[in-house]
């Protein structure tokens, strides 16, 4: 019997014309959008079909974007095949941002709730450090622990952090501008298969993102949240979390804190999961899946084609 597992992706999956299809094809996903552009009280929605990338790009447009492409092509998901997630997902997750996709996936945050902590999040992010003085790389090639040990040798004094273990070989450090370039050319030295320079607005998931993180508190403490209907594997403990206080904890964690994407899957996998199925927009969590856990089948559903593909085995 298979177990199935939901995940909704994070930043770097978005690109203009994202929810489109799903918008003219399935009056479900035309609601979340309208909601979400009603909650915002902006057209993000004509932002992502039709818009320039550089602005979809800035984080507090990227954010609820991603967030509202998940949940559009999850509803679709639901209609489309006739059931209710609770009733197929044993675990959901989601990178950085999906992890507030997967929050409402399990009814722990409403879609208006969602959106509007994203917007802030982005916002407070984007605060946090001025434009330039932070960023971020992703290491190809290199296993968490030298990592770690390529950060204190290239951080000389400054911030420099792994944010991201994603798995497969990939990880991505952030902190400092001049300390993120340091490990960037001490990574080539030492043989990493690849440094890249992230395309990203600041130092997410690190400490330089505490004032985010206070805001986030805030916002957080007169947020609602229910019980979760379903397990969510939280990203700064790689565990399941159920209850609404600690996952308001753990949400202001998981702005400075790292993401605990690899081990994720390999907990689910471990918990009887055979099959994970990512919602929303781009297939990158496809691809960390089948590299972290070879035997597990992954999927993935961003557009009318790829829900009914999905329904099949489901």
């Amino acid at each position: 019997m298979s177990h199935h597992a939901f995940v909704f992706p994070g930043q770097g999956s978005q690109s203009v014309g994202m929810g489109l299809e799903l918008y003219k094809a399935f009056p479900v996903a035309r609601a979340v959008f309208e909601e979400v552009d009603e909650a915002l009280k902006m057209h993000l929605s004509r932002l992502m079909f039709e818009g320039e990338a550089q602005e979809l790009t800035a984080t507090e447009n990227t954010q609820p974007a991603l967030f509202a492409v998940s949940m559009a092509a999850l509803r679709a998901l639901e209609k489309e095949g006739g059931f209710a997630l609770k009733d197929k997902a044993r675990f959901v997750a989601g990178h950085s941002l999906g992890e507030y996709a997967a929050l409402a996936a399990a009814g722990v945050l409403s879609l208006t709730e969602g959106a509007r902590l994203l917007r802030l999040r982005g916002q407070a992010m984007q605060r946090a450090v001025p434009q330039g003085q932070g960023s971020m790389a992703a290491l190809l090639g290199i296993e968490l622990e030298a990592a770690e040990a390529l950060c204190v040798e290239a951080a000389e004094g400054d911030i420099l952090e792994v944010a991201n273990d994603n798995g497969g070989g990939q990880i991505v450090v952030s902190g400092q501008s001049a300390a993120v370039d340091r490990a960037i050319a001490l990574a080539k030295e030492k043989g990493v298969k690849r440094a890249i320079k992230l395309p990203v607005s600041a130092p997410f998931h690190s400490s330089l993102m505490t004032a985010a993180a206070e805001e986030m508190q805030s916002a957080l403490a007169e947020a609602t949240l229910h019980r979760a209907s379903i397990p969510v594997i939280a990203n700064v403990t790689a565990q399941p979390v159920n209850e609404p206080e600690e996952i308001r904890a753990l949400l202001v964690q998981q702005v400075t804190g790292r993401v605990r994407w690899r081990e994720t899957v390999q907990y689910v996998a471990q918990h009887g999961v055979t099959s994970q199925h990512e919602i929303g927009a781009g297939k990158v969590l496809t691809g960390l899946a089948r590299r972290i856990v070879p035997d597990i089948t992954a999927d993935h559903a961003g557009n009318p084609a790829e829900i009914e593909k999905m329904l099949g085995g489901l």
